[in-house]
């Protein structure tokens, strides 16, 4: 069991989302990986992974790429079994260019709470770093990013 559980209200929805932001900040591949089913399908951009084990390679590549990788996600939308995100999230290449990336999620769950589908959108656009705005994990009292 992976609470909050299906069907989503407003607060658990919520809820399931601040998890997802806060175990991905940890950039531990092998945490994340164990949020999904083991056949778990994705596409993150033009890529398509199934399965934890090749969830955890492509996170374990993602974080070896977009280094000191700091993420805010908030929920869009939600119905039944089902979450909308959208998202932001900073990082630098190994050059030491700053990135911010856009998104959208679509992330479908068992009635176990694991998520079995998840299909991201994502564009990225240079930033200068006296630009960055995400710095690391979520304080308490941050509230939602702006959209620009």
């Amino acid at each position: 069991m992976r609470p909050p559980l299906p069907p989503f209200t407003a607060e658990t929805a919520a809820a399931k989302v601040r998890a997802a932001e806060d175990a991905w900040n940890t950039r531990d591949p092998h945490r994340v990986a164990l949020a999904y089913t083991p056949d778990s399908v994705w596409r993150n951009r033009d890529e398509f992974v199934t399965g934890r084990e090749a969830i955890t390679a492509f996170l374990t590549r993602k974080w070896e790429r977009e280094l000191d990788y700091a993420l805010r996600k908030e929920l869009w939308a939600f119905a039944g079994d089902r979450i909308a995100v959208r998202f932001q999230y900073e990082w630098h290449d190994a050059a030491g260019a700053w990135w911010r990336s856009y998104g959208n999620e679509l992330w479908e769950f068992t009635a176990e709470g694991l998520m079995r589908r998840r299909e991201a959108s994502i564009n990225d656009v240079p930033i200068a770093a006296a630009d960055r705005r995400i710095f690391g994990p979520r304080g308490e009292d941050e509230g939602p990013v702006p959209l620009r």
